[in-house]
């Protein structure tokens, strides 16, 4: 993994920003840790059905906490040891090529458009 690193800035109410700090020092983590942390298993847990229509979400068969993601580690760790940033990067998986294949699919049907005017993808009103 590249040291090479990016400066990510949002804004969050002041009350979530407690509560993210609040649960970071619980983990003992720092707040751009857990931020970081929390991102990437969130990108993790979400899935999309191995089917023919890409756009159709996985009915439950995501399990981030559970015994899957407790054989991928364990998978990841067999040719050795990684940091903490590695591992978390071995999780995320192949989620950026199911987002391209579900805009892709999506735009086929015309219920999505890009319009680079307006920010990006946008929805289509039919």
């Amino acid at each position: 993994m590249s040291d090479d690193r990016r400066s990510v800035k949002t804004y969050v109410p002041a009350e979530q920003k407690e509560r993210w700090q609040s649960h970071a020092d619980d983990l003992g983590m720092s707040q751009s840790e857990f931020v970081r942390t929390m991102v990437q298993a969130g990108r993790r847990g979400f899935s999309i059905a191995e089917s023919s229509d890409p756009t159709e979400p996985s009915s439950g068969e995501s399990d981030p906490g559970g015994e899957d993601l407790e054989t991928e580690v364990e998978a990841a760790l067999a040719d050795g040891p990684l940091s903490w940033e590695e591992l978390v990067d071995a999780m995320v998986g192949d989620f950026e090529d199911q987002l391209e294949e579900t805009l892709d699919a999506l735009q086929e049907r015309d219920r999505v458009r890009h319009r680079g005017r307006e920010g990006g993808y946008t929805l289509t009103n039919e």
